[in-house]
């Protein structure tokens, strides 16, 4: 019997051939992960791209355009009250009126300066938008109708819902936009009370249309909650 195993097993003497390696096969990841891995990439980088958008959109109108605007009421009033103590029938010379009138203007510009950044960055806000729902279309021919308006990209929200909530995210920013437009008309003329500038930098910092529909308020929370690995960096 031993003779029998040691044949059924081979010699016992080792050969001088060496004993080929078995290699174990990598199983390459499925197309459908692979496509399915990079819509949730692209997608939360553009959700990432609009919460900058708004952050960059309220640095601009709550730090540079405060500034200009609280300067801007500042030199008028200080003018205002050194043009008080002239006498009645003395012409105010130009050394007390022109530095003031010099920072005046550059306030005014740099008001307009805002204005323009703002509108860039809801034409940036757009185009993210216009973005989201090309790659809605795309994951659509990849993934199938149901995919995309039933199947959660997350958690519970599938990719069309976002995309269809999202598209209303410019119109309180439209608004807003408006609505400094109009307050820096306001605070441009020299002769305006002091009074009527104090309620538009009210109105300047408080943001109204943004208050309920901006993205902070709106958003920045859902996006928590909805979007698996929101804060990862």
């Amino acid at each position: 019997m031993s003779k029998r195993l040691a044949s059924f097993h081979g010699p016992s003497t080792p050969t001088s051939s060496p004993v080929s390696q078995v290699k174990k096969s990598v199983t390459p990841a499925s197309p459908s992960r692979a496509s399915d891995a990079s819509i949730h990439r692209k997608f939360r980088t553009l959700l990432h791209e609009l919460r900058s958008i708004a952050n960059t959109w309220d640095d601009i109108v709550l730090v540079d355009g405060l500034k200009a605007a609280r300067t801007l009421v500042d030199s008028r009033t200080e003018l205002d009250n050194a043009l008080a103590m002239v006498p009645a029938d003395t012409q105010p010379g130009s050394v007390l009126v022109s530095p003031k009138l010099e920072v005046m203007d550059g306030c005014i510009t740099q008001l307009d300066s805002v204005l323009m950044k703002l509108s860039k960055l809801l034409q940036r806000m757009s185009t993210v938008l216009d973005n989201m729902e090309a790659l809605m279309f795309e994951a659509e021919k990849l993934k199938g109708f149901q995919w995309c308006h039933e199947e959660p990209l997350w958690i519970s929200w599938p990719i069309e819902k976002f995309v269809l909530s999202l598209s209303e995210l410019t119109t309180p920013y439209h608004r807003s936009l408006a609505l400094h437009k109009e307050l820096v008309d306001v605070l441009r003329s020299h002769t305006v009370s002091f009074e009527d500038s104090r309620n538009a930098i009210n109105q300047w910092v408080e943001q109204p249309f943004l208050r309920d529909d901006g993205w902070d308020a709106k958003w920045e929370d859902l996006c928590e909650v909805e979007v698996e690995k929101w804060d990862a960096r």
